[in-house]
């Protein structure tokens, strides 16, 4: 398998259908790795976004009615049509995402087993039987799809962000408009070449990438979707709330941004705190939602933390290509980079002290360092900050008192882990960390498992049952004997 393949012109899905742009506008799509195009997209305009928007509200009205069976048996052929094409789908994420080969298949079998999984939960929506008190009425609480659903996407897991929207939108009996990042829309687009293929029913699915102006804005206007949902920050998740709400009151599902805390104690296993932390701040280089922000060690175990985190870093590899001895691929894009600097920069001023890494990579492509810094100041502003790259800030604690405020000293809440064998202390943590998730000793993410946050960190949830609720409404009924 190559490394440097090209992908052509990649059209619009809309309506069951690829077509180019209406006034047949393109935008090139480059790899992170080589700073090479590597496609052509279309690049929608307003009338192809007002036109995605009709096709799925028509789309809805077929898809919400036709037989449950149908509607799976329909969902399991896409999902034959994407193992099918597993090569092709995992080598556009390598080289939109500059991914070694391994990571590709954490994208790719996301979004096989969100289809799997919600065509499976979908038939376990039953009716919920109300009592009636005076035996006057007999009540019923049916689900029905909420109707359009519009669905933005993050750069950093192309497939698994689609699959974590797509698998319960089209379960549930909902349309779906697609909007993935303008950093790495090839995989989606090639999604909607595979939904061609198979003449999945019109209007269902449709796939479209452009300007906020032209496709962002116009999405979260229209009255036509009924549910805003999006993978990507919190700045981000505040806009588009605030332009869905001019025109018609909409359900939003957010994943946001996080400042996961790390909180290692001194009984912990050391190795296993390590690796862990290790993995999560190289793996996607960083760019992970959930991945560790803040490194609280107790100031007992800090300088054996510390060296043995560096020596992990320090033997790093860092490249490209289908060779799995690499470890970290480059970041997404040139401004990802930037931040990643002004944010190591920002930690020095304020006393920071950095342990290995601390740059841009020279050469080709989006690299940054792999970096530990060691922050003594507890209070250093830039804790506030989520990196979003391979950097890693240890911060010494005494106390768990300690501990949980400078954890919960944010207004994120997405992810928080915290590594002690002593049940008490694991109690504690339990009961006050202010986060969507609590990870304890480990780590472990999947599609059955509910994934949300709280504060700023979003609102809904993505993965396991409880994300059906976002794409169903309750309806009661109420009939009298």
């Amino acid at each position: 398998m190559e490394t440097n393949l090209k992908y052509g012109h990649k059209n619009l899905y809309i309506d069951g259908e690829l077509q180019p742009a209406f006034d047949n506008r393109k935008f090139e799509v480059i790899s992170p790795a080589t700073e090479n195009g590597i496609a052509t997209i279309a690049w929608a305009g307003p009338k192809d976004t007002l036109k995605a928007l009709n096709s799925a509200k028509i789309g809805f009205e077929y898809w919400s009615k036709i037989p449950l069976e149908t509607r799976l048996e329909w969902i399991d052929k896409l999902r034959s049509k994407i193992i099918e094409n597993e090569n092709l789908l995992r080598q556009s994420i390598m080289l939109e995402m500059g991914k070694n080969w391994p990571g590709t298949g954490e994208d790719f079998k996301s979004i096989t087993d969100s289809l799997e999984f919600y065509s499976k939960e979908i038939k376990k929506r039953d009716d919920i039987i109300i009592e009636d008190k005076e035996g006057t009425h007999e009540h019923k609480v049916i689900h029905q799809p909420i109707g359009v659903v519009v669905a933005f996407l993050a750069y950093n897991f192309p497939l698994l962000n689609l699959g974590f929207k797509l698998g319960p939108a089209v379960a549930a009996g909902c349309s779906i408009i697609i909007k993935p990042s303008e950093f790495s829309p090839l995989s989606a687009y090639i999604l909607g070449e595979l939904c061609s293929e198979i003449n999945f029913p019109k209007g269902v699915i449709n796939i479209i990438c452009g300007d906020t102006k032209d496709v962002g804005i116009p999405l979260c206007e229209s009255t036509i979707p009924r549910l805003v949902t999006m993978i990507g920050s919190t700045e981000t998740a505040q806009k588009l709330i605030a332009q869905s709400s001019k025109t018609s009151i909409k359900r939003f599902s957010m994943e946001c941004g996080g400042n996961a805390p790390f909180i290692v104690f001194p009984d912990a296993d050391l190795d296993l705190a390590v690796n862990i932390a290790y993995a999560l701040k190289t793996g996607n280089s960083g760019q992970i939602c959930v991945a560790p922000n803040r490194l609280f060690i107790h100031r007992d175990i800090l300088g054996k933390f510390s060296e043995r985190l560096v020596a992990l870093f320090n033997k790093t590899k860092v490249g490209f290509g289908l060779d799995q001895e690499w470890d970290m691929g480059p970041m997404t894009n040139k401004i990802s980079v930037q931040k990643v600097e002004e944010i190591v920069q920002e930690a020095v001023k304020q006393g920071g002290e950095i342990l290995c890494g601390g740059k841009p990579m020279s050469g080709l492509g989006y690299y940054f360092e792999p970096t530990v810094i060691l922050i003594p100041d507890q209070k250093a502003k830039v804790l506030e900050r989520e990196i979003f790259g391979p950097v890693a800030m240890l911060v010494p604690f005494d106390s768990k008192e300690v501990a949980l405020t400078l954890s919960n000293n944010t207004d994120a809440g997405l992810a928080s882990y915290v590594f002690t064998n002593d049940l008490a202390l694991q109690q504690f943590f339990i009961d006050n960390l202010e986060f969507g998730e609590v990870q304890i000793n480990g780590v472990k993410y999947d599609i059955y498992l509910p994934h949300s946050g709280i504060k700023n960190s979003g609102i809904g949830v993505d993965c396991s049952s409880y994300a059906l609720d976002d794409y169903l409404i309750k309806k009661r009924v109420t009939t009298a004997i």
